[in-house]
């Protein structure tokens, strides 16, 4: 378990408490390191900058006393935006009809990157279908290197309505 995936299990149960749920922590740069919350409301509603707020309090406080990176760094919380990243099995049955970019780990008939149209998961979220040049396509769930939605005029009506 790699030290994002450790603050990840420590913040968890808590900001869940607070009406959250993580999305992604990572870690990057190497001499000025940043750490990044990305988490969303439960109820789905909008984050807002007081949600962002809290929820870095909350992590900041908790970090403290864990003390899980050895260096300084800058502690970043944002939400995951329209464009999100997916990160779980689940957020490909949430988003399904969406438009996503799919890189994978490996390549398949010479190609590493997809766009295409979501289709779901399968197999308890070890399988990830979606539409590619007009045809159904499958990929392990494991072998997905990154993926997130692609914003489209519809993803911003549907969010619209959702909203409203």
């Amino acid at each position: 378990m790699d030290i994002c995936e450790k603050i990840e299990q420590e913040i968890t149960p808590t900001l869940s408490d607070m009406g959250y749920e993580v999305v992604r922590v990572t870690l990057s740069g190497s001499d000025s390191k940043t750490l990044q919350v990305m988490a969303e409301r439960r109820d789905r509603v909008d984050m807002t900058v007081d949600d962002c707020a809290d929820i870095s309090r909350m992590v900041s406080a908790l970090l403290d006393v864990s003390d899980p990176i050895a260096s300084r760094y800058t502690l970043e919380v944002s939400s995951p935006g329209l464009d999100r990243p997916l990160v779980r099995p689940s957020d490909y049955d949430r988003f399904i009809g969406d438009e996503a970019k799919i890189e994978l780990d490996h390549e398949i008939n010479g190609r590493r990157r997809f766009k295409g149209r979501l289709k779901g998961s399968s197999d308890n979220g070890q399988t990830v279908h979606f539409e590619f040049e007009g045809s159904d396509m499958s990929v392990a769930f494991k072998d997905i290197a990154k993926a997130k939605l692609i914003l489209t005029d519809e993803l911003i009506q549907k969010h619209q309505s959702k909203q409203g």
